[in-house]
């Protein structure tokens, strides 16, 4: 085994860390008070492929492995993962077009995507049905012309921003083979939007929930084949949970250097705190966590591009271990960053706040082990 990145993939990374550098991060507290993210960035993330990562060449996207696609959610997040995650979650949905949308629905959507000139955003969860997402109750029905859409979804980063909406809606009967997805556009008629949510992390997305009234969706916005949505659902969160593992990691990588710097320039007691054997048994704790949590996520990354049984068990795996371990990261960087790391100018509090939902979405880390047992059971 080569556990080493290629030349390839070494650009990929510095060309996001770079971005991430000069683009994000000198702004990221600014835009956090702001409550939301300016939409010229996405212009200049598009510059450099970042709105179609891993949307088909042939289709004009870039067509990253996933693996790949992580080195530049870890980068981008070493800046801030609020923003990186919320690209992941446009480049999931850009995905799912490219994948199982129709001639038409390509045509209209997927090039504004990849060009980032229309975001897109992602609509699975409901107020009644969070983690037992098969059970959602949103209701397409038929029209002469459509779809009339009637519900409302919970915790929509870009609610009331994104241009487009992936809404997964029932249009048929009970359970997961009653569920399509379709593509709803901002401004249809019908679509209205919840006030903005006042969150504990993440706070430069402005998130929503969406509420649908008889909305009118046309007939060639069913995206894919009626009754597969949820499959399709499915698909993208494998990997939409190795990008919220990437998000992370990069951020603890992130605070584990801030922590390095501080520990290396504060006295106590006549000497720099990196000088005391248990803060140094401290920080190797630390590493040894982070380059642990490295391995996993990648080892996961690459069997799903392998497309290997067990891709989704190991993403699962991936997201429950690595969220649980960058937001310990960060918490004990904190720590040792003793007063200073409990105010903003430092970093390490908002690090703590946007890694700590992390552990929910994507499907909880509850969900999580659930994956991993029944896969171990039905063996």
């Amino acid at each position: 085994m080569n556990f080493a990145m290629t030349e390839e993939q070494e650009a990929i990374f510095d060309m996001a860390r770079s971005f991430g550098r000069d683009r994000i991060a000198p702004h990221a507290r600014d835009w956090e008070a702001q409550g939301t993210i300016p939409r010229d960035l996405w212009s200049r993330a598009a510059e450099l492929g970042f709105g179609g990562l891993y949307v088909s060449e042939e289709a004009g996207g870039v067509g990253l492995s996933r693996l790949d696609a992580t080195l530049v959610f870890e980068a981008l997040s070493m800046a801030c993962p609020s923003v990186a995650s919320f690209l992941s979650i446009h480049n999931m949905c850009a995905s799912m077009l490219d994948r199982y949308g129709s001639d038409d629905l390509r045509a209209r959507h997927l090039a504004p995507a990849i060009a980032m000139d229309h975001v897109l955003s992602y609509a699975l969860t409901e107020p009644g049905s969070g983690s037992d997402a098969a059970a959602l109750s949103t209701r397409a029905v038929r029209t002469d012309d459509g779809f009339s859409v009637t519900g409302s979804k919970a915790f929509i980063s870009g609610g009331g921003y994104s241009d487009a909406y992936i809404v997964m809606c029932r249009t048929g009967g009970d359970g997961p083979r009653g569920i399509s997805a379709l593509v709803i556009e901002d401004g249809a008629e019908g679509l209205g939007f919840g006030g903005l949510e006042d969150k504990m992390g993440w706070r430069s997305q402005p998130t929503r929930s969406l509420r649908m009234d008889e909305c009118r969706v046309p007939a060639a916005n069913l995206l894919g084949d009626e009754g597969a949505g949820f499959r399709y659902a499915m698909a993208g969160l494998d990997g939409g949970r190795l990008n919220i593992s990437a998000c992370s990691l990069g951020a603890a990588q992130a605070a584990l250097d801030a922590t390095l710097g501080y520990m290396r320039e504060r006295k106590a007691f006549g000497s720099a705190l990196s000088e005391f054997q248990a803060l140094q048994f401290r920080l190797a704790d630390l590493e040894i966590e982070l380059q642990a949590a490295r391995v996993f996520l990648r080892q996961a990354a690459w069997m799903l591009d392998q497309g290997h049984p067990a891709a989704t068990k190991h993403c699962a795996m991936a997201k429950k271990f690595v969220t649980e371990a960058g937001s310990r990261i960060v918490d004990q960087c904190l720590q040792l960053h003793g007063g200073y790391g409990y105010l903003a100018d430092y970093g390490i509090e908002k690090l703590v706040r946007d890694l700590r939902v992390h552990q929910i979405l994507e499907g909880t880390n509850e969900i999580m082990r659930l994956i991993t047992a029944r896969s171990l059971l039905s063996q």
